[in-house]
């Protein structure tokens, strides 16, 4: 055996380790890639293997189209100053539309192009829809579901859930708010005022382009009379607002309000306002909705609302409260129907927002941060939260919109899911001691709370 010298030795040695060293990052980078790889479907309708029953897909094929809508003459906030005149403006808003389709529709796409919380980044996010299908036509037209994002967000940030629903027969339209958005994201100010009237325009707005004759593709197919709205933080914010929880008199003269106290017009004290009520909101969930814990509602404002309600939280939301946010909106609703689905130990990203792309793993320089911390959860999987509200959505919607009761029995369970009891047999029978929750397969309760409260005032 030839035997190396010293000299040879070591520089075999150094070329080694400066091998290795500039293998390194190209080490990294292929790893960085494969993980990410794992991840670029980016889709926004999985259903996991422990989701529960009403989480999956319903019958119908789902379309998606992308419109616009235009408020004539609303306040302009941003371009009004506090002792001077209101400046009114035309205000445009963006809207995705998910509706039932007819089977045979063009061939299946299932993309859609949405700007990140970083919004530099323009992702694709994959599902089921149709783009520019043909609606379905069925024996009756289908109810209305108004989806509002959070400050900021976009109408993609609950997509899973739209698809989810337009596949059981509603039309849902999600509401990019203009101002709101993660690439337009203005003075706050902005949202405070406009978010109730965004909701309640988009209403009307649909009512209209729903009747049998307006020549929409959503002519005859909209039955706005069954509404239900999906209100995620500040969207959560103003449909509480809109469903009769009137703002106190003091959220006019808070930090970052509107000018010349124009939350007024939305108070609990105005009687325009309580005029105002819509009947066709029969039912709204309330995710994590913002404002209670800053003061904006009191107990004589929620008594306003009349409307049956399913808030959902997580019990560590550090943004809009739980305790003295959430929790006491749920408390205070006295005169409503209500429910309250906690997930234990999560915080405000709790069940609405869709799990986070692959392109939100990477640091942001434009951010100064991770953007993957804003779709994410510290302790709970996303795709396990979105298939929990799917399936609680569905049944709430279903009793209430439907006329369908026997969804409720969904929402009547041992309030705390680690208390139930499952005794199913291998046929699949339920024995003497089975409280688990409906729907729920074994074990998948834990960590979860359903609370209910029955209204004080039958409306």
């Amino acid at each position: 055996m030839c035997q190396l010298g010293q000299s040879t030795v070591l520089l075999l040695r150094n070329a080694l380790l400066l091998s290795l060293a500039l293998s390194a990052p190209a080490v990294a980078q292929e790893r960085a890639a494969s993980s990410t790889e794992r991840h670029l479907d980016n889709r926004i309708d999985v259903v996991t293997p422990l989701a529960p029953e009403l989480a999956e897909f319903g019958a119908y094929t789902v379309g998606v189209r992308t419109i616009t809508v235009t408020d004539g003459n609303r306040a302009d906030v941003l371009r009004t100053k506090t002792g001077e005149p209101n400046v009114r403006s035309d205000r445009s808003l963006t809207l995705e539309v998910w509706y039932p389709a007819v089977a045979a529709s063009p061939t299946h796409d299932g993309e859609y192009r949405a700007i990140m919380r970083d919004p530099s980044v323009v992702l694709t996010l994959r599902g089921r829809a149709h783009r520019d299908a043909t609606p379905a036509v069925g024996d009756s037209a289908f109810p209305l579901l108004i989806i509002s994002h959070g400050y900021p967000g976009n109408r993609f940030l609950l997509s899973h859930l739209g698809e989810n629903l337009a596949s059981k027969g509603y039309i849902v339209v999600s509401i990019d708010h203009t101002g709101s958005t993660y690439d337009d994201a203005q003075a706050f100010a902005g949202t405070l005022y406009n978010r109730p009237y965004d909701q309640l325009f988009v209403l009307n707005e649909l009512a209209r382009l729903g009747a049998a004759n307006s020549g929409h593709f959503l002519a005859g197919r909209v039955d706005a009379t069954r509404t239900g709205i999906v209100g995620y933080s500040m969207g959560g914010y103003g449909l509480v607002n809109v469903i009769g929880g009137g703002f106190r008199e003091a959220a006019a003269s808070f930090p970052r309000a509107p000018p010349n106290r124009l939350l007024l017009e939305r108070s609990a004290d105005n009687p325009t306002y309580q005029a105002s009520i819509d009947p066709r909101i029969k039912a709204a969930v309330a995710i994590g909705p913002w404002g209670m814990q800053a003061g904006y509602w009191d107990a004589a404002g929620l008594a306003g609302i009349r409307t049956p309600t399913l808030f959902v939280a997580g019990s560590a939301d550090d943004v809009s409260g739980y305790e003295n946010g959430t929790r006491a909106i749920f408390r205070g609703v006295v005169n409503a129907d209500r429910y309250l689905l906690t997930f234990v130990g999560a915080g405000h990203n709790a069940a609405a927002p869709m799990p986070a792309p692959a392109e939100s793993y990477a640091f942001s320089e434009t951010l100064k941060s991770f953007p993957f911390t804003h779709y994410a959860d510290p302790i709970w999987d996303t795709r396990r939260m979105n298939n929990i509200l799917a399936h609680f959505v569905t049944a709430h919607f279903d009793a209430r919109l439907k006329g369908d009761t026997a969804r409720l029995a969904y929402l009547q369970v041992v309030p705390n899911g680690k208390d139930a009891v499952y005794a199913i047999d291998r046929e699949g029978r339920a024995g003497a001691t089975h409280t688990y929750w409906k729907g729920f397969k074994r074990g998948t309760a834990a960590g979860l709370v359903l609370e209910q409260a029955r209204a004080a005032v039958k409306p």
